[in-house]
């Protein structure tokens, strides 16, 4: 198991990671979840490092609180870079869909990632409880600046399996604005979650490479990891470091010589590694989840756990769904938690079952209409929920981008109902021919008003967030382009289409979700506006409506095939619910 332990306010995932290097030099593919295990650390060569060694690291500078601008302007001002206590007032407290919690784990300090992606920092708080690496908030907290904002557009996505393998390359952030998590990394540390402006970027790069040079290693953080400066870590052979923490080559910078940039790209790199490691648990031949009561019924049913070599996610939920629907299927059924002593979850407080009612969600879930839209005898009938449209199993997501009417939903709901469908959106030539009117604000234009990527506000009926409209043949954008091009042409080798079109087809489309361990990821939706499972269920038999009566603007095909009457929820809900696991 994994112990969080405290020092000096600070809540630090860092116990174990002695046996979790040694887990995952013993198994390929390592799950993520921090074990403590037996026997010596990995022998690590001078040259060679140790491998794993940069998730250790990167665990450091995930929770480091001196990389935020508030930071900067505290050593301008005579303050020590190695005493982090800030006091910045964003991370005070944990801001919740309740009471904000607090103190905050981080409170006194200043912003970092684990402030958005916490995991066990307010475990047993009111209003707490565990985290994928994700936040409490409907839309995350940011430093305060001179621009007035309190709050990102969008919350903290779950970082757990976010960076697993998929078919079109990886695509990060809730609009794809992100090509790599290296880019992902860059642009949080030089962007507004930690309080640099836009046009700020040199200064941040500079900020957190003198915080790097000038730490000594004695800060409260640092004696988590063995009190080693960060000069003496990123040489990744000098004989004071552990075996644990020994650098790999490309991971290593030479912090006394080296430019600014090059710093701050060595951090990038290892912080990047961190959070790829960031995986549910899984067995160690084939890599299938194995933790969640939904995992462990398929196994004790003999079920298939994976897609076979060259099956699609998708084929193999069809295939799954034959199996449990066969004449001759007779369940096993899941009572007990076969990983614990006591049967039952550790950071959940529903039954670890997987029985009738799950079964019959996950029927609903995989249930798909003869054809799209659905017919109204199935409309009446229910029972469909279309699901694995864009949540095939195992990993439940497609990876792509889809209008469900989120946007929609909360922008008519300030402004009225109809009301989205008639907001004025610029087309290609006009957004781009006029990018600080219309486009998120960037270095190469940090006074860009970004309507399109902002809080919807009754006072403002020109705010709304649509997505990927945002970064989809964005000129200051370059790096995704290709692949949500692919993405938008929905495969089509030639893709015809012009970007004009693409552009329209992109208006509020988001990324799909994974649907794993959600107990540990509300509120959901980019903006946080359903706070249970039972909210969402409901929400999507309202916007299949929608789309079917062509109400729902630009909505995904998908939606059509939904086909769920009132008394489904429950079923549903059931299912999903055992999709949850204790990560760790």
């Amino acid at each position: 198991m994994f112990a969080a332990r405290h020092t000096n306010g600070l809540r630090i995932h860092a116990v174990g990671i002695r046996g979790f290097l040694l887990f995952c030099a013993l198994f390929a593919g390592c799950s993520g979840e921090k074990t403590n295990g037996g026997g010596a650390p990995p022998a690590s060569t001078v040259n060679g490092g140790t491998p794993g060694a940069e998730q250790a690291v990167g665990e450091r500078l995930f929770l480091e609180t001196r990389f935020a601008q508030a930071f900067k302007v505290f050593v301008d001002n005579g303050g020590n870079i190695n005493d982090p206590n800030t006091g910045d007032a964003v991370v005070d407290s944990v801001e919740t869909t309740g009471l904000p919690i607090t103190p905050g784990p981080f409170a006194g300090t200043s912003m970092n990632c684990r402030a958005c992606h916490m995991v066990d920092d307010v475990l047993t708080a009111p209003g707490g409880g565990m985290r994928t690496y994700a936040d409490f908030a409907r839309r995350s907290p940011i430093p305060a600046r001179a621009d007035g904002k309190t709050h990102a557009p969008r919350n903290s996505p779950a970082l757990v399996n976010s960076t697993v393998d998929r078919p079109d390359g990886v695509l990060f952030h809730f609009d794809a604005e992100f090509n790599s998590m290296e880019d992902l990394v860059a642009a949080t540390f030089t962007g507004r979650n930690f309080g640099w402006l836009p046009g700020e970027k040199t200064q941040a790069i500079a900020h957190v490479a003198r915080v790097v040079r000038g730490d000594d290693g004695s800060g409260a953080l640092a004696q988590q990891f063995d009190g080693l400066s960060y000069r003496l870590l990123f040489t990744g052979t000098n004989a004071s470091i552990p075996d644990e923490f020994k650098l790999p080559p490309q991971f290593r910078a030479f912090v006394g010589s080296g430019t600014d940039q090059e710093i701050f790209d060595a951090v990038v790199r290892v912080v990047a590694a961190y959070v790829n490691g960031l995986l549910f648990s899984q067995t160690e031949d084939n890599g299938a989840p194995i933790r969640s009561p939904f995992d462990i019924f398929l196994e004790i049913n003999g079920l298939p756990r994976q897609p076979d070599s060259n099956e699609s996610p998708i084929d193999y939920s069809r295939r799954l769904r034959t199996l449990i629907n066969a004449g001759g299927f007779a369940p096993q059924f899941v009572t007990a938690n076969p990983n614990r002593q006591d049967g039952q979850f550790q950071f959940h407080s529903q039954s670890f079952v997987f029985g009738a009612a799950e079964l019959d969600g996950l029927k609903m879930f995989l249930a798909e209409p003869a054809a799209i839209p659905a017919s109204p005898a199935e409309l009446t009938a229910g029972r469909i929920g279309n699901c694995i449209a864009c949540h095939a199993a195992p990993n439940f997501t497609d990876f792509k981008l889809h209008n469900t009417g989120t946007a929609q939903k909360e922008y008519d709901d300030i402004h009225g109902t109809g009301q989205f469908a008639g907001l004025a959106i610029p087309n290609l030539a006009t957004r781009n021919g006029n990018y600080n009117q219309f486009l998120p604000a960037t270095e190469a234009h940090p006074t860009a008003l970004e309507p399109f990527r902002s809080i919807p506000a009754l006072a403002n009926p020109g705010l709304t967030d649509l997505g990927i409209w945002n970064v989809f043949a964005n000129p200051d954008i370059p790096n995704p382009q290709a692949k949500i091009r692919t993405l938008l042409c929905e495969h089509q080798v030639p893709c015809l289409l012009t970007d004009s079109i693409l552009l329209d087809r992109a208006i509020a489309r988001f990324k799909t979700p994974g649907l794993r361990d959600l107990g540990h990821s509300a509120p959901y939706m980019h903006n946080g506006q359903f706070d249970t499972l039972d909210d969402i269920i409901t929400f999507y038999g309202l916007v299949s409506a929608q789309a079917r009566a062509a109400t729902l603007r630009n909505g995904a095909t998908q939606l059509q095939g939904i086909a769920l009457t009132a008394g489904d929820t429950a079923s549903l809900v059931a299912f999903l619910k055992s999709l949850n696991e204790d990560y760790q």
